[in-house]
């Protein structure tokens, strides 16, 4: 690291509507799992931190919740997580989708960015779905809207841009010391990831049946002779959707437990012995109590 302060280092929020592909571009920059993907929007409950070693710069990513119009105690929580986000960073990556015209939630979060006084640097992600002179008009669109550090067009599946991306993210954060380890890329914890695995997977084979009241409590988490047994609690709201979580016969649990052990065994290196629990426990996201003991 240099000493005569072209070393650059800071926290960079990565801010959008729901599943507009933040998670995807986190998992992305890091190289690793750290941030659940699915294609249901208010996937991403907790900020999440991923780091980036670079030869002039170290960049800290803070992953927030889709900034959405809450209707629940728990989607409340969730929005304030991501607003207060922009009071603690440096730099904002904000995504939106390329399409036609900025979107109605698009706007929203621009007039939230314009009471800060933050670099922002707009990015226009899933570019590889879409012709690219089909752009042209929406960058245009955004620069009225806004004055933006810089406007990059991405593709946060498949890595388009993303150099860019680092090397403007680079020359706008603030002159400072690295704060982190090479060999430290993420702080959440195995438990945490154990349970988003868990959820990422139960959102991704309940399509549309089963709505945002899911959540999931790890109660044992422990290792010997070199086996981790991991026994989880998925919580919902009633019922019905207990029925649809456990499956014809426990087929969905059964699936969602395998295919999330065999994810654990990847990211851990170790062989998981995981054990699912599915309890009813009505009206949990409006439980300011129940919220804290679940970490929101």
């Amino acid at each position: 690291m240099n000493c005569d302060g072209s070393f650059k280092s800071g926290s960079v929020a990565i801010i959008g509507a729901p599943n507009v592909g933040k998670s995807t571009l986190l998992n992305f920059l890091i190289g690793q799992k750290t941030a659940i993907v699915s294609d249901k929007p208010q996937t991403t409950r907790n900020k999440i931190l991923g780091v980036i070693h670079r030869p002039q710069a170290e960049i800290v990513l803070v992953d927030t919740p889709g900034i959405h119009h809450p209707r629940f105690q728990l989607n409340r929580r969730i929005v304030r997580v991501a607003k207060h986000a922009l009071d603690e960073v440096d730099c904002v990556f904000f995504m939106i989708e390329a399409r036609m015209h900025v979107g109605r939630q698009d706007c929203f979060i621009i007039d939230l960015l314009k009471g800060h006084s933050l670099p922002v640097i707009l990015l226009i992600n899933k570019i590889d779905l879409v012709k690219k002179v089909k752009l042209l008009p929406l960058i245009d669109e955004c620069r009225k809207l806004f004055s933006w550090a810089d406007v990059i067009p991405i593709s946060a599946k498949n890595g388009d841009n993303i150099d860019r991306l680092m090397d403007v993210a680079s020359e706008v954060l603030p002159p400072g010391q690295a704060r982190y380890g090479q060999s430290e890329s993420i702080n959440q914890s195995p438990r945490f990831l154990a349970a988003e695995l868990i959820r990422e997977k139960l959102l991704t084979k309940t399509y549309e049946e089963l709505p945002y009241s899911v959540a999931v409590t790890i109660e044992e988490f422990h290792e010997e002779n070199e086996l981790l047994t991991i026994e989880a609690v998925i919580l919902v709201e009633r019922q019905n959707q207990k029925a649809i979580v456990i499956g014809r016969k426990g087929s969905m649990l059964k699936v969602v437990g395998s295919e999330a052990r065999q994810e654990m065994e990847q990211l851990f290196g170790k062989k998981i012995f995981l054990s699912l629990l599915v309890k009813v426990e009505e009206a949990w996201r409006n439980d300011e109590n129940r919220l804290l003991e679940l970490g929101y």
